[in-house]
């Protein structure tokens, strides 16, 4: 059984686990499948928007397929959410990445 078809089966299990929507998302993401994985991120954006997690991996898929404003945009809501939760290594991560795309003249944090 391949880890898709077991992370299927996990998920019909208990569908509202955020663990394993996060896991379908990069799984696919692996695969090439750009566009379950985007599917499966904003089903998690939806389901747990205090996933920190979500945030840098979602931004990502945006850069890679040249959305640099949903992804700029992420990385800022990500950025909110970590600070709330208090994960200042995320938030820094996060930090990091809108730097490589945003302009400079841009508003920093």
């Amino acid at each position: 059984m391949s880890r898709l078809s077991q992370l299927l089966q996990l998920q019909a299990q208990s569908p509202g686990d955020s663990f394993l929507l996060f896991a379908l998302a990069k799984e696919y993401e692996k695969m090439g499948d750009d566009d379950k994985a985007l599917e499966h991120y904003l089903q998690l954006k939806t389901a747990d928007p205090g996933y920190v997690g979500l945030y840098y991996h979602l931004g990502k898929l945006f850069q890679r397929r040249q959305d640099l404003d949903n992804a700029i945009s992420i990385y800022k809501t990500g950025m909110d959410v970590a600070k709330q939760a208090g994960d200042m290594h995320a938030y820094s991560e996060l930090a990091g990445a809108k730097l490589e795309i945003a302009d400079e003249d841009e508003e920093e944090f």
